[in-house]
């Protein structure tokens, strides 16, 4: 109880106070659809200033990316959004493909970062090179968001058989890689295939420490080359909800504790902790509510979320 008598504010009604005082449009729109019965039209006609004329996606969609032009990671977290709203399909879809295959590598790949960024400002781990490599980190969760929602277009196909080597012949790998994989293998249409390439992933996150099971030993466990103090990945950022198939990695015992964990991050403001390096001040800014949306769906699909 409060000092006054009155009821605690819930988790959720704190981040909706950190969500009204500090999101982006965007995530002020997906706030309300997810958890104030809001419409998909709202998120949609937000998520739609950040469109460019080629199909994808542009104007910082996410953050640590800046500048108007389109990126493959920005059209990744659009097709996110679309996903979870239900809108990952028709015509939009078919605009993205168009775009996708636009600026695929010989492989029929994504790049992390397309040229067209030289010029404006990025996070210093998403370099601007000439002529990109494949990446799984954009390519998988791409795949996999188009497969699980059945979209069917000539890019996928190429893409796909990139995904599927790419993520059966991993050994050394990094947290973000590995949720690409994950994703990729989430929507992948060939199940028992998928199945079985994410029990070896999750035997490689294991093995290779990828994965802080013990919030408490954080000190004593050591983040990836190049990741920031502390930038350590939980057993929910694996799996964000009890259907994934990174479920399966984690005892019971395993998985509660990094929700404890995941509950207790949360700040007296109402939002929860960007946990990566932070660059520039606006990234942190806008990242915040996008991470506070994130953790409170896992929450809830966990049924760790109290009513407002």
């Amino acid at each position: 109880m409060a000092e006054n008598g009155a009821p605690q504010p819930t988790s959720l009604a704190r981040a909706e106070r950190f969500i009204w005082l500090t999101a982006r449009v965007l995530e002020q729109r997906r706030f309300a659809y997810h958890f104030l019965e809001g419409s998909a039209d709202g998120v949609d006609a937000a998520l739609t200033a950040y469109a460019n004329p080629d199909g994808g996606y542009g104007h910082a969609l996410e953050p640590d990316l800046r500048g108007p032009v389109s990126q493959p990671l920005h059209t990744a977290y659009a097709l996110y959004v679309l996903d979870l709203i239900g809108r990952c399909g028709g015509q939009r879809a078919e605009r993205i493909c168009r775009y996708l295959t636009g600026v695929s590598t010989p492989e029929g790949a994504l790049p992390a970062v397309r040229p067209e960024s030289r010029g404006y400002p990025a996070a210093p781990w998403l370099p601007v090179a000439a002529d990109p490599p494949s990446a799984l980190l954009t390519t998988g969760p791409v795949v996999g968001l188009l497969h699980r929602n059945e979209v069917w277009h000539a890019w996928l196909f190429r893409a796909t058989d990139f995904c599927w080597q790419a993520v059966e012949s991993l050994e050394r790998t990094h947290p973000y890689e590995a949720q690409a994989a994950l994703a990729f293998l989430e929507g992948a249409p060939d199940r028992p295939r998928a199945e079985a390439a994410a029990r070896r992933l999750g035997t490689v996150v294991r093995e290779q420490r990828l994965v802080l099971l013990d919030p408490g030993r954080a000190a004593d466990t050591p983040v990836p080359d190049g990741y920031a103090p502390g930038e350590h990945h939980f057993a929910y950022d694996y799996a964000a909800t009890p259907g994934s198939l990174a479920r399966r990695w984690f005892t019971d015992t395993e998985t509660d504790r990094a929700l404890d964990h995941l509950a207790a991050l949360q700040r007296e403001d109402g939002g929860w902790p960007v946990n990566r390096r932070v660059w520039a001040p606006g990234t942190a800014l806008e990242g915040r509510p996008m991470v506070t949306v994130k953790a409170l769906l896992t929450l809830r699909a966990y049924g760790r979320l109290t009513a407002r």
